[in-house]
């Protein structure tokens, strides 16, 4: 009986209900049983200033924190990783005198780790999350480390709430529920008590957060830091990863299936990429705020909750990165590789970001515990080209057999070798800075506005963009049990926009707010919304669907124009094995329905064959793929007989190419067809079939069939 009274006084309800009864006794205190007086922010030489060493309570928070899980990473446990190299397009000395920025001759071997934050190693790849985007760079100067995200802004404005954050999203700590997923109580009840979060929700509830691809994914080094050139002048920096093929995402409905039909969609997406030649490349971008003018914006420069808009401060290109070689064993390499703010190389230095003077403790704390000691350097993935002389010895996995009798500096033994490393000669020197202020746990007043750029974010979305930020909203609040909490998401987002917090009221069952709010902020940033981004064809994927009796020339005609187009195509049937075509031509079947799925390619091509069209309407499986992809907003191309299968199909509300014997080519909202056709032409030909389908294909999703495809059943 006590056993069962136990099991019912931790259900769910009754553990909200406990939530709340006054727990005035229980007094926050470090593991010393010190009390705390304040415990949102770091102890700072001043507001403004640096988080300073002594601050016990930090580093033991920290501490805890970083060494609570083993052995996968706490946080951007699933991962996947590529070498690459870096090359810049001009000599960046007026702006730094890092090395690696200099000649645009050089190739500076990289190695880039993509991941989720939140989900453990056995989670999918296509869940609601932050992306990180790590690279580490092997210069001639010892290793850099860019630690970015595929979101330019984070959840809070100081390091020392990280444990708090990831606490609050990762699954409930009562029945380790749900895996990899926003939507429960513990961090919606953290979202409404932290405002600062209210623009990264915005981002993490937008497109940004289900990627299409790591290949089709900025990166943003989420911090400011700071550039110094030769000369000793600084300024401040943030920095861009910009990939060539633009920026796209997934929808929703799509990502969830993904994560059951193939949970390593992203990760297989990219080694395939590089496997067949594909190399992702992405252009390095940077925003630079001069010293003297950081204080003319309506933001404070470091606060890492906000963006710099791209219209006030351009990003500049200053070089590419391409990703041309997969990793040869993924635990020594992905899983090994530790990367660390704190890495940087001369010319390349901090600011008093509270978030980033945070990291650079926390980091390296963790590889400590997660490598197994002080050594992790040595291994391969993590050392350096550039070589290594200190008096660090001994301790956990320990490489290096070190000869001679000294260990210490200063010594006349070896004549005080390893020496100092001038400046001259490129040793680290940390930027000169005036540091002044009283030791307070504050935050800077110029931190305190947490929803202009909250609504600048809203008001830069597309209608479409707009719609799956709230569809969004519906399924991560919508899985909050507490009410209180619901209403105070719609009450907290009013401040950012009276429309859409009355539109997340209207799908999470609470009032809409009384009188809805707003920033007053019209203002939008283009660069944030990704209809505005690079729409090319290449490397996509296109899924055939065949049986026999189909027409072969009209299928390998699209398909040698698919392939001129760096577009990649698969043979879908029931069956696996070869098919043969009108004129007794065959081809091999690339997937069936069983282990593929129209979510897995970004358009469909149906071609003509009276037989084989004939077959395809007698499946389930063939008009659902059909369906499905329209319902995603993918293209469709169909020509001649396959035409029929689109008119049987739900894809309704779009003009098809005429019934009769006339052939026109038809082009509407993703929707490419025509009958009657015996030349598909080039991509070079204008108004031909396969120059339409891949133009169609090279715009991603056509969200101007909304309304039109809530109908169809798939």
């Amino acid at each position: 009986m006590d056993n069962e009274n136990n099991v019912n006084k931790y259900s769910k309800e009754e553990q909200l209900n406990e939530s709340r009864v006054n727990h005035d006794d229980q007094k926050l205190t470090t593991n010393q049983g010190v009390g705390v007086s304040h415990t949102d922010d770091s102890l700072k030489a001043g507001n403004r200033g640096p988080t300073l060493m002594e601050d016990f309570h930090f580093r033991e928070k920290m501490t805890h924190f970083d060494h609570e899980r083993i052995p996968e990473r706490v946080v951007h446990a699933r991962g996947f990783g590529a070498h690459g190299h870096f090359q810049p397009y001009e000599s960046m000395a007026e702006l730094t005198k890092a090395k690696f920025l200099q000649d645009p001759s050089i190739k500076t071997p990289v190695f880039v780790r993509f991941s989720t934050v939140v989900g453990s190693k056995g989670s999918a790849d296509t869940v609601r999350d932050v992306r990180g985007f790590a690279t580490k760079f092997y210069t001639e100067d010892g290793n850099y480390d860019l630690v970015a995200n595929n979101i330019p802004v984070f959840f809070i404005q100081d390091a020392i709430k990280f444990p708090d954050i990831v606490h609050s999203i990762k699954p409930e700590p009562h029945n380790d529920m749900p895996q990899a997923s926003a939507a429960h109580d513990t961090f919606w009840d953290f979202v409404v008590n932290t405002p600062e979060i209210t623009h990264m929700i915005m981002w993490l509830l937008s497109d940004r957060a289900i990627p299409r691809s790591y290949r089709m994914m900025e990166g943003f080094g989420v911090n400011t830091f700071r550039f110094v050139n030769g000369e000793g002048k600084g300024r401040f920096v943030k920095f861009h990863w910009k990939p060539l093929l633009g920026v796209h995402s997934l929808v929703w409905d799509e990502a969830q299936k993904l994560a059951g039909k193939d949970p390593d969609y992203h990760r297989r997406d990219l080694w395939d990429a590089i496997s067949k030649g594909d190399y992702p490349e992405y252009e390095l971008g940077i925003q630079i705020i001069e010293e003297e003018d950081e204080f003319n914006f309506d933001f404070d420069v470091l606060d890492p909750t906000k963006i710099w808009p791209e219209e006030i401060v351009p990003v500049k290109p200053i070089g590419k990165m391409t990703l041309d070689r997969n990793v040869d064993n993924f635990f020594a390499e992905t899983e090994q590789v530790a990367f660390h703010p704190a890495n940087v190389v001369p010319g390349i230095d901090f600011t008093n970001d509270p978030l980033l003077q945070g990291r650079l403790f926390s980091y390296l704390d963790t590889q400590l515990i997660r490598l197994g000691g002080p050594n992790f350097h040595e291994i391969p993935i993590n050392r350096p080209l550039a070589p290594i002389h200190n008096n660090q010895r001994e301790g956990y996995h320990r490489m290096t057999i070190d000869q001679g009798v000294t260990s210490y500096s200063p010594n006349s033994l070896r004549g005080n070798a390893p020496h100092p490393t001038p400046d001259t000669e490129h040793g680290y020197a940390h930027y000169t800075e005036k540091v002044d202020g009283k030791k307070v746990r504050e935050r800077s007043e110029s931190f305190n506005d947490h929803y202009s750029q909250a609504s600048l974010f809203w008001n830069s979305m597309s209608n479409a963009e707009k719609e799956h930020i709230i569809e969004a909203f519906h399924f991560e609040v919508g899985a909050v049990m507490d009410k209180q909490i619901k209403e105070r998401v719609v009450e907290m987002f009013n401040h950012v926009d009276g429309e859409l917090a009355t539109e997340i009221a209207k799908g999470i069952g609470v009032a809409p707010p009384q009188n809805p709010g707003g920033t007053g902020v019209t203002a939008s940033s283009p660069a944030v919304s990704q209809e505005n981004t690079n729409q090319v064809a290449a490397t996509r994927k296109v899924a055939i669907l065949l049986e026999d009796g189909f027409n072969h020339h009209q299928v390998t005609q699209v398909m040698e124009a698919l392939k001129s187009a760096g577009v990649h195509s698969e043979i879908i049937s029931k069956n696996l094995g070869m098919l043969t075509g009108v004129d007794g031509q065959q081809l091999e079947v690339n997937k069936n329905y069983v282990n593929t799925g129209s979510i897995m390619y970004d358009a469909v091509y149906i071609p003509g064959g009276r037989q084989s069209v004939d077959n395809l309407l007698q499946q389930g499986d063939a008009l659902h793929f059909v369906n499905e992809a329209f319902k995603h907003g993918k293209t469709i191309g169909a020509t001649n007989e396959g035409v029929d299968l689109l008119v049987i199909s739900q894809v309704e509300g779009i003009e098809l190419a005429a019934l009769d014997s006339q052939a026109e080519l038809v082009s509407k909202m993703g929707i490419v067809t025509i009958r009657n056709a015996g030349d598909m032409g080039t991509i070079e030909q204008e108004g031909y079939f396969s120059q339409q389908f891949v133009s169609a294909i090279a715009q991603h999703r056509h969200w101007k069939r909304k309304n039109k495809k809530e109908m169809v059943p798939a």
